[in-house]
């Protein structure tokens, strides 16, 4: 599972709790978009905003996207 770095946060995406609602890369396309299996992965140049990031992964129905803060500490979901 790899962890891209998007502003102040670390951001990765369970792949296998991911069911491609695609609700990420409705909220934020420039960090999310789905692959070739309709799962959820993160752009490795992406950019949002700090706000914006935090909406996508909070829109995952199944909790899929983890963001931590530049200390390590998941602040999604909680």
């Amino acid at each position: 599972m790899k962890t891209i770095k998007v502003g102040k946060y670390k951001v990765k995406v369970l792949r296998d709790l991911c069911i491609g609602a695609a609700s990420c890369v409705a909220i934020s396309p420039k960090v999310f978009q789905l692959d070739s299996e309709a799962k959820a992965i993160i752009l490795d140049q992406g950019d949002d905003t700090n706000e914006n990031l935090l909406a996508a992964a909070q829109s995952c129905p199944v909790n899929a996207i983890i963001v931590e803060d530049e200390n390590g500490n998941q602040i999604w979901p909680k």
